[in-house]
């Protein structure tokens, strides 16, 4: 008995240490798969495996987008034929073209649109292309070398001044001259610009206490002697009344042709350019900027001179201004005569009733404002017209 016992413990002796050997532990590191379902490399980790940490996106600059080259645009010089001079050049200008009687407007050395259509007049009258500055400023060039001359006040000045002037109306029909308002005033009207351009040449200071036997530099253009005038009256002549002087209203200007100019010498109407023609057209032999009535009074038509006289008195009649028809005298004033009278030094009288080619008190507004039906001048273009046309000449208005 003791026997069979001894045996069986032996026997579990032997069997406890093979059930209580532990496990091999499994390696960490994973075997390529050899590519079978079941091989157990293909499984998927336990999830206490360790993983490999996933790189960081790379960033990738895109690359910039393809744009076609734009082409630059070739750009020619101007041609000197359209370059309008400056400086002394534009001064000589001016006084080249007021001299050969094409109106340039105020002198004051700055081209404008004045001045060109004095330039296309000069063109027009000698055969150059009408657009050509150069022709006109080379003449210019020559003809007046010294732009800027020193003037004198004259004595007489203080006799055409009158500080006080008033401005209302019914006041000034009891003066005996609508005179400057300055010397200033007299000096700029003389030589043909303005106080603002007398300024710029000598100072505000000396222009504004202008007084007789002061000196002043000024344009040098053949001064307007308003002292001269007396208010005289022009009659018909063998050759100035068969001229024949177009008013352009699109233009701004008056042109003076000798007798029968006919189909040479008129801008189409609406026209901003003035035709040009082949050849020189010696027909054409004055033109001055104007600025014409309100469009509801002007007088489209054509009429004649019917008088022209120096230091006109005006009729002021507001029922005529403000609807074109005449009052009766009771109800009108007399406005003295004068270079601030509203009809400036100059009546030129038309065969229309109670319209005419006249002279201004605000040359610098000459093209831009308009008047109440007649055509306004500059005075010192004004005065030149007996000397042009006279009672019998034709006048178009267009």
């Amino acid at each position: 008995m003791l026997r069979y016992v001894s045996l069986i413990l032996i026997a579990l002796a032997t069997l406890a240490p093979a059930q209580q050997s532990p496990a091999p532990a499994r390696s960490v590191l994973r075997a390529l798969p050899l590519g079978g379902d079941d091989d157990i490399n293909s499984r998927p980790a336990p999830a206490t495996d360790p993983v490999a940490p996933t790189p960081p996106p790379v960033l990738v600059k895109p690359a910039p987008p393809v744009v076609q080259a734009t082409p630059i645009p070739t750009v020619s010089a101007p041609s000197p034929l359209d370059i309008k001079p400056t400086g002394d050049d534009a001064l000589r200008l001016q006084i080249f073209l007021d001299e050969a009687k094409f109106g340039p407007g105020i002198i004051d050395a700055k081209p404008g649109r004045f001045t060109e259509l004095a330039v296309q007049s000069w063109n027009e009258v000698n055969g150059f292309p009408i657009e050509d500055w150069v022709a006109a400023n080379t003449a210019a060039r020559k003809a007046v070398p010294n732009p800027l001359a020193t003037a004198v006040v004259p004595d007489f000045a203080n006799d055409w001044v009158d500080g006080s002037l008033p401005t209302k109306v019914s006041l000034q029909a009891k003066r005996k001259r609508m005179s400057y308002r300055s010397v200033a005033e007299l000096m700029s009207e003389r030589y043909h610009c303005d106080v603002p351009y007398l300024v710029v040449l000598n100072g505000s200071s000396k222009i504004n206490n202008l007084k007789p036997r002061d000196s002043i530099t000024v344009p040098n253009v053949t001064p307007f002697t308003i002292e001269i005038l007396t208010g005289a009256g022009y009659k018909a002549d063998a050759a100035m009344s068969l001229r024949h002087a177009v008013v352009d209203t699109k233009l701004n200007q008056v042109r003076i042709y000798e007798a029968a100019p006919a189909a040479l010498v008129i801008a189409e109407p609406g026209a901003t350019t003035i035709t040009h023609v082949s050849r020189p057209n010696k027909g054409l032999i004055a033109s001055f900027p104007i600025t014409p009535g309100e469009n509801k009074f002007i007088k489209f038509g054509t009429w004649e001179v019917r008088n022209s006289v120096e230091l006109p008195h005006w009729r002021y009649d507001q029922q005529l201004l403000d609807t074109g028809k005449r009052s009766a005298d009771s109800e009108s004033l007399e406005i003295p005569p004068g270079p601030n009278s509203p009809v400036g030094v100059f009546w030129c009288g038309l065969t229309k009733p109670g319209i005419g080619l006249h002279g201004t008190p605000s040359p610098e507004t000459i093209g831009r404002a308009r008047s109440h039906g007649c055509i306004r001048m500059a005075n010192w273009d004004a005065v030149r017209l007996p000397t042009l046309i006279r009672p019998g000449t034709t006048v178009e208005i267009r």
